[in-house]
């Protein structure tokens, strides 16, 4: 048996046996644990975290893509706080990525349409320095993120979305494993007045040991696992 199939073998037989546990009891999906990884910590959001977070949306200008909804530098303090007045009412889990290299804070990703009582959840609302894209710090962040819905939590579907004209958001969800459910046609009000499609994708239980092997492999290649 070569390596990688042993490997293989070795994740889904893991991940197989944790699921005979749906959730950890008394674990909320409104918690917020720091989850660390080979390449990035992801620290729960606080309000001390949006100087930082005004230095990295600037890696890139992340703020000024017309497709996305990125808090501008300015306007940072606002979006921290009102991200954390949803997490207080538990709409949302928010985090920090933080590279565990140098310290430094990338970016934000968050838990939001929390459906505790279907086990469902989605990962969104995420942006990363522009530096630090394609390095494997979102997919390390990701793996984290769908490690603690999945084997923890015990979701049975994880959904991510993003916006139709944002081409390489949606290369990433798809490289990430998860499949495409359709597009929620005239979904949103843009900021600018046009309306937007959302692509909708997901994830679910019965594919995330295959999900979980391609990310550990993808991670692995680039010399972080």
């Amino acid at each position: 048996m070569s390596p990688s199939t042993r490997r293989a073998a070795a994740c889904f037989r893991e991940v197989r046996n944790r699921r005979r546990v749906p959730r950890m009891r008394g674990v909320s999906f409104a918690a917020a644990p720091t989850l660390v990884g080979t390449l990035v910590t992801l620290e729960p959001l606080r309000l001390d975290h949006a100087d930082e977070l005004a230095t990295a949306v600037q890696d890139g200008r992340l703020h000024e893509l017309w497709y996305t909804r990125v808090p501008s530098p300015e306007a940072m303090h606002d979006d921290v706080a009102a991200r954390l007045a949803q997490h207080a009412a538990g709409r949302v889990v928010p985090w920090v990525v933080r590279r565990n290299a140098d310290g430094a804070a990338l970016g934000v990703t968050t838990f939001l349409n929390i459906r505790e009582e279907n086990r469902r959840l989605e990962v969104g609302s995420t942006w990363i320095a522009a530096s630090a894209q394609g390095t494997g710090v979102n997919a390390e962040a990701k793996l984290l993120q769908l490690t603690h819905a999945f084997e923890t939590l015990g979701c049975i579907a994880v959904e991510l979305r993003t916006h139709w004209h944002n081409h390489r958001s949606r290369r990433a969800i798809a490289a990430l494993g998860a499949k495409q459910d359709g597009v929620l046609r005239n979904h949103d009000v843009w900021r600018d007045g046009t309306v937007r499609d959302v692509v909708v994708f997901s994830i679910i239980d019965r594919e995330w040991p295959t999900v979980r092997l391609g990310l550990t492999e993808r991670l692995r290649a680039l010399g972080a696992r």
